[in-house]
């Protein structure tokens, strides 16, 4: 079972993810005029800081726990097939939900299921880091997210509220997904279970970053304004990281 405190922090993380949606939504909302060359500059900025924390951060992390579990060969071989099969699951969910449905992408961060006293320092440290690193990279997508699902709805019904609640109705998914995978995985978690799920979603917030918000930030602004959003999402994420190690 996880320590009270410690759901608490992961939960209230999640919700910082969601809530960002709202952020989004209402820096758009409270704008006077839409500005489309600062849109793609943000969502591109999003996909930056998805791909590079998902490729660098978050899939070595599961590659590291999957070679704990099964010896560096399987471990690798696992990472792999679980990141494509995260890829695969969103591709799913993309055809078969409507895209103004579409899950954004998934909100959980897993924790361990042991008490926080009976985890390692340094299990405890890891744990944590990803978990701050995953809800920062999701928050920073979900701002210019809250934009893109505020302006349509704010032109077709005329209502700046309206527009507002529903973008951060959308947002709502992070931390119930996490309640979900708390409730679902807190007697089931190890290092093959956290390798898993962390691959998988590299997986997918690679998907989402290549399918869903580069192709959006090319049809709002300037494909240069989006590439330099991209590398400047890496930039930004590649220099957290480093202040943290």
């Amino acid at each position: 079972m996880i320590e009270h405190g410690n759901f608490l922090i992961a939960f209230g993380l999640t919700l910082f993810a969601g809530l960002s949606t709202a952020i989004g939504s209402a820096m758009e909302l409270l704008s006077r005029n839409f500005n489309p060359r600062f849109l793609a500059g943000s969502l591109g900025f999003s996909a930056g800081v998805m791909i590079y924390v998902s490729f660098v951060e978050i899939l070595v992390k599961a590659r590291d726990s999957l070679s704990l579990a099964f010896g560096d060969k399987l471990g690798y071989s696992y990472t792999v097939l679980a990141f494509f099969a995260g890829i695969a699951l969103i591709a799913l969910i993309d055809r078969l939900i409507p895209s103004y449905e579409n899950p954004h992408e998934i909100g959980n961060i897993p924790r361990a299921d042991q008490p926080g006293r009976e985890l390692p320092p340094h299990a405890q440290g890891r744990l944590m880091r990803m978990g701050l690193f995953s809800a920062l990279a999701i928050a920073i997508h979900n701002i210019p997210e809250g934009m893109v699902v505020s302006v349509p709805i704010h032109y077709a019904t005329g209502s700046r509220r309206k527009a507002f609640w529903l973008s951060a109705l959308s947002g709502l998914a992070e931390p119930v997904g996490a309640l979900i995978g708390y409730l679902v995985l807190r007697t089931l978690f190890s290092d093959a279970t956290f390798g898993v799920i962390f691959a998988a979603v590299a997986g997918i917030m690679v998907y989402v970053s290549l399918d869903e918000l580069l192709p959006t930030a090319e049809e709002y602004g300037e494909h240069h304004i989006a590439i330099g959003g991209l590398i400047a999402g890496m930039a930004v994420m590649a220099v957290s990281l480093l202040l943290f190690v």
